[in-house]
């Protein structure tokens, strides 16, 4: 792959260029704005750089062969991405005159907040007894506590600290409260710290529920739509699931696109498609959607990108609504892809300008991002909404697994 950059004064310039030195066949990866830096910025207008490529074979017959291109590819990203970050930083440390001693200070902090992380107890009993070697001191030397059964005080503690670890983990007390107030009625007077805990992880283990990944109807073709808020990854989650069923599974794919707001996650999600040999159609209506559903009538599974929609517009979210209702219910399946790292209250006004329109599934995306998953259990006990997928980095077609209840479970409880 042959990989360079443009610059012009319009973006639709730029293309030219790079259309015209590297062939009709040049896929745009980036777009940015370049201003002048120092004096020059009094003199010179800003310019736009375009980062485009071209493979220079295309035989993407092959799996392995379509596995190397998308790692090639996601490594041209990475290095883009990287030269961004880095310009970013360069500008950043030209503005902050001690930026040397932030740098350091933050340094300082985040090893921190690691070495605190990985300290963290894996095993939660064994808090639980310390903290009841405590409790039995305290008892002894207490006249108040006479006549409490010290069973009945382990498990009031131990429901304690679980709830303590589970607020740690970003759970909301409501959800939290709900689930222990539901062991505490179930406890006997002999009931061990082991039973408890285990009631404890069983109950968000159900909680939790089933879960839901991407699959082929057998009998007619299966539409899936994704949809979401900005910058949350819809598009490379599309690239990762695509890849799995075109690659491991083996299953005819087509992709389609209703993002024409932004230039760039086109691009992406085409250069994807190249890679993978599938077809991808740009849609800007709801009568083109009905089009393209007729076209696509010989695949297994049409991957459905929208555009990501401010929960705050509702004439946008209405566009997305009626683009999804082109298929019959019984037809597609609807992902609603949220970021682990939102906060709760957004994450609620998100879910509930959706949920009243229509019936999704839910993926969490930027699991890498956070070391709390309580968003996870808390989404899911708001809405009741099938768990789906969560990913964990821009890798494709890795950093993407299928919800595991219990492996959240763990995690919540303070495990690994």
């Amino acid at each position: 792959m042959v990989i360079k950059k443009f610059q012009a004064e319009t973006e639709i310039d730029a293309i030219m260029q790079a259309k015209e030195e590297l062939g009709k066949d040049a896929i745009v990866m980036n777009i940015k704005a370049v201003k002048p830096k120092g004096l020059q910025k009094f003199f010179r207008k800003a310019r736009v750089e375009v980062t485009a490529a071209v493979d220079e074979e295309n035989n993407y017959n092959t799996g392995e062969g379509m596995l190397n291109k998308m790692q090639e590819l996601q490594k041209t990203l990475e290095e883009v991405k990287k030269r961004e970050e880095e310009e970013q930083r360069a500008k950043k440390q030209e503005e902050v005159l001690n930026s040397s001693k932030n740098i350091i200070k933050e340094s300082e902090e985040t090893d921190i907040n690691s070495k605190g992380i990985e300290n963290r107890l894996n095993n939660l009993q064994l808090m639980i007894e310390r903290q009841m070697q405590i409790e039995d001191k305290e008892v002894t030397k207490t006249e108040k506590k006479k006549g409490v059964k010290k069973e009945e005080s382990k498990a009031d503690a131990c429901i304690r600290l679980v709830k303590e670890q589970l607020l740690d983990n970003e759970v909301e007390e409501q959800y939290a409260n709900a689930i222990l107030e539901g062991i505490r009625g179930t406890l006997k007077r002999d009931t061990t710290i082991d039973n408890v805990l285990a009631s404890i992880y069983q109950k968000i283990v159900l909680k939790l529920g089933k879960t839901k990944i991407v699959e082929e109807n057998q009998e007619e073709v299966k539409y899936i739509y994704f949809i979401g808020p900005t910058g949350v990854g819809k598009t490379t989650t599309i690239a990762k699931i695509a890849s799995n069923l075109k690659i491991q599974k083996r299953i005819k794919v087509a992709l389609i696109t209703s993002d024409t707001y932004r230039i760039a996650a086109v691009e992406q999600l085409r250069t994807y498609a190249n890679i993978l040999g599938v077809p991808l159609k740009v849609i800007y209506s709801e009568e083109e959607m009905k089009k393209a559903k007729q076209e696509y009538q010989d695949y297994d599974i049409v991957l459905i990108d929208t555009a990501g929609r401010s929960h705050k517009n509702v004439e946008q979210t209405e566009d997305i609504e009626k683009l999804i209702k082109v298929v019959p219910e019984e037809e597609r399946d609807v992902y609603l892809v949220l970021s682990a790292t939102t906060k709760y209250k957004d994450l609620v006004k998100i879910t509930e300008t959706y949920g009243k329109f229509i019936k999704y599934n839910l993926i969490f995306t930027k699991l890498d991002e956070t070391c709390c998953v309580g968003n996870i259990l808390n989404v899911k006990m708001l809405t009741d909404a099938t768990l789906s997928y969560l990913t964990s980095g821009q890798n494709v077609p890795g950093d993407i697994e299928k919800i595991d209840a219990q492996k959240i479970a763990k995690q919540l409880l303070g495990g690994q």
